[in-house]
């Protein structure tokens, strides 16, 4: 091929690529246009979603402060009815809590990233193996405003993964099982919220 029939060709391509938005888009075979999503992107969806955290804690600490406080001597009795109450009010307090409340569409997608980043490469086999040395029931029903059952264990987080995620506040917590990811109320054991198929499998 010549020369100028290259850079014919080059440009022809450049034009249809340019019309159809794909510029610098990889295009694999058997898989659609995809738009690569910018590092920012993800950046702001994980500040969104630590902003909606910040949301639940204020209703948390509302809710809380209408409760007999807690002492340091209280029996393990005391503290069991405290944590059901507490949880119990939460729930009324937010009825219509539902799935993707704080795991938004856009959260989702950087925690799946995030995910593939940390657990891929040389050291996946390792993380997998350290998450699944104490990990709790699969089948689990998950529900927000339901309740992390005090039977099941924790998933150990990979310290590779709990770096790639946003840190949180020591009221909530990050709890695996299977894939799903949720975030959870520490002193109530509540699920605060769930976001399903987030974790790369295996």
């Amino acid at each position: 091929m010549s020369t100028s029939i290259w850079l014919r060709c080059r440009v022809v391509y450049a034009l249809v690529a340019l019309s159809l938005g794909v510029v610098g888009t990889p295009i694999l075979a058997g898989q659609g246009v995809r738009p690569v999503k910018a590092p920012a992107d993800d950046a702001a969806a994980f500040k969104d979603f630590v902003a909606r955290v910040q949301t639940y804690l204020k209703l948390q600490k509302t809710v809380e402060s209408g409760l007999p406080a807690l002492k340091s001597t209280d029996v393990p009795e005391l503290i069991a009815a405290h944590q059901q109450a507490l949880a119990r009010t939460i729930q009324e307090a937010r009825p219509d809590a539902r799935a993707g409340d704080i795991f938004t569409p856009a959260a989702c997608e950087a925690f799946r990233r995030a995910s593939v980043a940390a657990l891929g490469g040389a050291q996946s086999a390792k993380s997998r193996a350290y998450m699944q040395s104490d990990a709790p029931d699969p089948d689990m029903r998950l529900a927000v405003n339901g309740i992390y059952p005090d039977t099941e264990p924790t998933t150990a987080f990979p310290p590779r993964l709990l770096a790639a995620f946003p840190a949180l506040p020591v009221e909530v917590a990050y709890r695996v099982v299977g894939r799903t990811l949720m975030v959870i109320d520490v002193k109530s054991r509540l699920i605060v919220d769930v976001a399903f198929l987030i974790l790369p499998a295996s």
